[in-house]
């Protein structure tokens, strides 16, 4: 099975590619540049259609679109002195010529990092007044100029300001990194404190079901929880993607987790994947050899695209969750400047074309014969 690239992008790096339809949407990792749309009709001659720039000390790293609507996060950087307000910017995108602002929904602190987004509801992971580090919350954009928060979610002792007890003095403090919905649950990665599945049948009232964590055992953070759409050996599954980043100690490259959730009040873990020859003997490596992140959007087969940091593109297929295996992959030319690639995300269209972005320079487009 092969990967051969189509077309490339010169562009900014970028933390996230969105695909819908035959537009590309890049959020870049560092200021001026916000986000770029891309028309990708013709893979081997992608199109600028757009560009939107932010003010130094923050990034919008992060982009999804569906309904022509596009929310892109404002994260601050560093100091926050100076700096214009965190949150969520909502756009207009039925022209991609010619985006255009609905609103900002703004919070306090840093603003929102990571999301999931269905085209009603945003579920995000932002910084709110009084609480420590970042929670989970859902906002309702049923009128895109008016975002709702519906309900709000946190680990007992972040909500500082209602009195909790604040129990991580000798811990890193908590932080909500990336919630992904599936049907009635929120999928919710918190970093060094692992992942949490809720119940969000009553939206107004995320409820626990479980959580799991692997910190400090292995040191790497929690960065993605993504629910397999089919059962795996009449099991289900969520793939657990550590980030190879911000370790507690020293260790060897992150890797990503495969989880038995068939019970859902009781995640097992039944096998692990790490890139052959990248973890020869356990020893600590820089950051970002290892994992970083699963595609959000699958294909329809057993077969899951990984951004590896250095190690580029990787097609793993789950088809036997106990045994996971890589089926082809795609190892990037470093982007000028660079003594490697830094694949940071991944995603597909319905052409089954792969859209690999550096958190460096530049966007890859491939086809596969795995698809």
């Amino acid at each position: 099975m092969t990967v051969n690239r189509v077309g490339h992008i010169d562009c900014p790096g970028g933390g996230q590619v969105w695909i819908d339809g035959s537009i590309l949407y890049v959020g870049h990792m560092r200021p001026p540049a916000g986000t770029s749309i891309w028309d990708v009709s013709d893979p081997a001659r992608p199109q600028c259609l757009a560009t939107i720039e932010l003010p130094q000390g923050m990034h919008s790293h992060k982009v999804r679109v569906a309904d022509d609507i596009m929310i892109v996060n404002h994260e601050r950087l560093g100091s926050v002195d100076g700096v214009p307000e965190g949150g969520l910017a909502i756009w207009d995108v039925a022209n991609p010529r010619q985006p255009r602002l609905v609103t900002k929904w703004v919070t306090a602190g840093r603003g929102v990092h990571r999301y999931d987004f269905d085209g009603r509801h945003a579920y995000i992971s932002p910084t709110v007044e009084g609480y420590v580090g970042n929670i989970v919350m859902i906002l309702d954009l049923a009128d895109p100029a008016r975002p709702e928060e519906v309900g709000r979610w946190w680990l007992e002792g972040q909500w500082q300001a209602g009195g909790e007890a604040y129990p991580w003095s000798n811990y890193v403090p908590p932080r909500c990194h990336h919630p992904l919905r599936t049907g009635s649950r929120l999928n919710v990665s918190y970093w060094h404190h692992g992942f949490f599945i809720l119940d969000i049948s009553d939206m107004a009232r995320p409820r626990l079901v479980s959580g799991r964590n692997t910190s400090p055992s292995f040191p790497h953070p929690t960065h993605t929880c993504l629910r397999m759409p089919m059962k795996l050996k009449g099991r289900d599954i969520m793939i657990v993607a550590d980030e190879d980043v911000a370790k507690l100690y020293p260790a060897a490259p992150a890797f990503t987790w495969v989880y038995d959730i068939s019970d859902e009040g009781n995640p097992i873990p039944v096998s692990t994947f790490q890139v052959e020859g990248v973890d020869a003997n356990g020893e600590p490596q820089q950051p970002m050899t290892g994992c970083h992140q699963p595609s959000e959007r699958l294909t329809g087969t057993t077969v899951v695209p990984f951004a590896w940091f250095a190690q580029g593109l990787r097609l793993v297929d789950f088809a036997d969750p106990y045994r996971p295996h890589e089926v082809a992959h795609y190892l990037p030319e470093p982007p000028p400047g660079a003594d490697r690639a830094s694949s940071n995300d991944v995603t597909i269209d319905d052409r089954g074309l792969i859209y690999l972005v550096d958190r460096q320079r530049g966007v890859d487009i491939l086809e596969t014969t795995v698809f």
